[in-house]
């Protein structure tokens, strides 16, 4: 069964270093929210057993990585451009990144969340002479 109302959500195909960016959709849910609806792909959860994967596709087997939208827009895993479907680009952009002067703005590059590198606390300590 599928619920009427949908989330607006990133997903991203592959999920990792083989991805080419991802898109922010509308996604409706199953009943118990472990099945995925948009547009022609069901995704059914992988129950945490994904490596940078969450989702994968019923019909193909290919692995996705499915997030709610960030509201810095840092949704894909690397560097990558983040395209915004049409019918949820107002709500995107006023709602969620809370940007209304970006309402035309059809796609954009992200940063990634595991874009940026920093050292590791104990390799910043110094060591005894």
């Amino acid at each position: 069964m599928i619920s009427r109302a949908g989330r607006i959500l990133y997903i991203e195909r592959g999920g990792g270093l083989h991805s080419r960016g991802g898109r922010i959709r509308l996604v409706q849910t199953s009943k118990t929210g472990r099945t995925l609806y948009c547009g022609a792909l069901t995704l059914q959860s992988l129950s945490g057993s994904g490596y940078k994967t969450n989702y994968f596709d019923v019909d193909t087997g290919e692995a996705y990585w499915v997030s709610g939208p960030r509201r810095d827009g840092n949704d894909p895993l690397y560097p990558g451009v983040v395209e915004v479907d049409a019918n949820v680009r107002d709500e995107y952009w006023r709602c969620i990144r809370d940007r209304p002067e970006c309402v035309d703005i059809v796609s954009f590059r992200a940063p990634g969340k595991y874009s940026k590198r920093r050292p590791h606390p104990d390799n910043n300590r110094r060591r005894p002479a």
